[in-house]
C-alpha cells in the first residue's frame, strides 16, 4: 500500500508543479461538506430540514441512552441502583439491535420477486 500512496503523491506533486490544479471550479472556496451525498435527491430536503430543527433519529437517542448508563454502571457499587442500570442497559441494547435487524430484513415481496426472477430460465 505504501508504493501506491508514494506514486499517488509523487503524480499530484507533478501535477500541483505543472499548474493543472490553478483554474479549477470551485478554486479557492471552500468544501461544501455538508452535502448529503448518500441520501436520496428527493429526500435531501426533508433531511436537511430536520437536521436544522434539532431532530436525532431515535437510534442516535437509544445510543446515548446507552452510553449515558454504561458510564452511570461504571461508577456505581454494586447495589441495587446498579443492578437496576443494568437491567436498562441491557433492554435498550436489546431494543436497538431488534431495530437493526427489521432493518436488515428484506422485503418479502421484492425478496420473492428477485428469486423468481433468478430462477426463471
Amino acid at each position: 500500500m505504501l508504493a501506491f500512496e508514494a506514486i499517488a503523491e509523487q503524480r499530484i506533486s507533478e501535477a500541483l508543479a505543472r499548474g493543472e490544479f490553478d483554474r479549477l471550479p470551485g478554486s479557492g472556496q471552500p468544501l461544501d461538506l455538508d452535502t448529503d451525498l448518500l441520501v436520496p435527491e428527493d429526500l435531501r430536503m426533508a433531511y436537511r430540514i430536520l437536521k436544522n430543527a434539532g431532530y436525532v433519529p431515535p437510534e442516535v437517542h437509544t445510543l446515548n441512552e446507552i452510553g449515558a448508563l454504561e458510564r452511570l454502571v461504571q461508577s456505581l457499587e454494586d447495589g441495587e441502583q446498579r443492578d437496576l442500570a443494568l437491567r436498562k442497559l441491557r433492554l435498550l441494547s436489546m431494543q436497538l439491535g431488534e431495530v437493526r435487524a427489521q432493518r436488515l430484513q428484506p422485503d418479502n415481496t421484492y425478496h420473492v420477486a428477485v428469486l423468481q426472477r433468478l430462477t426463471e430460465t
